[in-house]
C-alpha cells in the first residue's frame, strides 16, 4: 500500500472510532478515563526520565504525542488531505515517520476503544482503577498487537533521530513553516519540528537518543509481560508499582 494509502486509510478507521465514542456517551467516558489511566501509568512509569535534564524533553514529547489524552483530529485531517502529496511535500525521511505515525495512531485508537468498552462492563461499585484497567487489559488480549504498538513507537523514535542527522533537514522545515501553515499544515509541521528538536538536543550524536528508546523498550516489555501473566496478583501489583513511582 503506497504511503498516501496507508495514512487516508489510518485516519478514516479513527475518525469511525471516535464518531462512536462521541455518539455514545459512556463511551466517550469510558475511553476518556482508558487514556487517561495510560497517561498516568506513562508519567510514573517514566517519572525519573521527565524529571531528567537529558532526557526530559524527550520522555515529555512522547507523553504528550503518543501516550495523552490529546485531541488530535486537527493533525489527522491534514494528514488526510495531503496525503496524495506527502511525498511531493515532504522530504522521503518524512514521509516513513509519517506512516509509522499514522499506523500507531490507528492501533492505538483501536486498542483504547477495545478497552473502553471492556472499561464500561466492569462498572462495579468501589472498583480500583488499576484493577479495573488490568481486567480489561486481560479481556482484550491481542498481545501480538501490543507488541507491534511498542515497535511503532520505537520505530518513530528512531527515524526522529535519525532526522536530526540528514544534512539540511532542519534548515529544510524551518523554510516549510509558513507555506505549512499558509496551507493549513501548520500542526503537521509542528509535530515534525518538535520531534526534530526533541532528538537533536539529546548529546552523544546518537548515543543517547538509542539509550531512551532502550529505556522505553525495556520497562514497557517487562510491564506487558507482567500484565499477560498468568496470575493477576503479579500484574496487578506491577501496574500499581508504576502508577506510583
Amino acid at each position: 500500500m503506497r504511503a498516501s494509502e496507508t495514512i487516508r486509510d489510518a485516519v478514516a478507521r479513527v475518525a469511525v472510532l471516535r464518531q462512536a465514542a462521541r455518539g455514545a456517551q459512556p463511551l466517550l467516558e469510558a475511553t476518556t478515563a482508558v487514556k487517561g489511566f495510560q497517561a498516568r501509568r506513562f508519567s510514573g512509569t517514566y517519572g525519573d526520565l521527565l524529571n531528567s535534564a537529558e532526557y526530559g524533553q524527550a520522555a515529555s514529547f512522547f507523553l504528550v504525542e503518543l501516550y495523552s489524552e490529546k485531541d488530535y483530529s486537527l493533525r489527522d485531517e491534514q494528514f488526510a488531505r495531503i496525503a496524495g502529496a506527502l511525498q511531493r511535500l515532504f522530504p522521503h525521511q518524512v514521509v516513513e515517520t509519517a506512516v509509522a505515525l499514522a499506523e500507531l495512531h490507528v492501533l492505538t485508537e483501536q486498542l483504547d476503544h477495545d478497552m473502553a468498552q471492556q472499561w464500561m462492563r466492569l462498572a462495579e461499585p468501589y472498583i480500583q482503577p488499576a484493577k479495573r484497567y488490568l481486567l480489561a487489559w486481560k479481556a482484550v488480549g491481542r498481545e501480538s498487537e501490543r507488541t507491534h504498538q511498542l515497535t511503532l513507537v520505537l520505530q518513530i523514535g528512531v527515524e526522529l533521530d535519525h532526522l536530526t542527522r540528514t544534512r539540511g533537514l532542519r534548515t529544510t522545515l524551518k523554510m516549510m513553516r509558513r507555506p505549512a501553515r499558509a496551507t493549513g499544515l501548520g500542526a503537521l509541521q509542528e509535530f515534525l519540528e518538535a520531534g526534530f528538536d526533541t532528538f537533536a538536543n539529546m548529546s552523544g550524536n546518537g548515543a543517547r537518543a538509542m539509550e531512551f528508546l532502550n529505556t522505553i523498550r525495556d520497562r514497557e516489555e517487562s510491564l506487558m509481560a507482567q500484565l499477560f501473566a498468568q496470575d493477576f496478583d503479579t500484574g496487578l501489583q506491577a501496574l500499581t508499582s508504576h502508577l506510583l513511582r
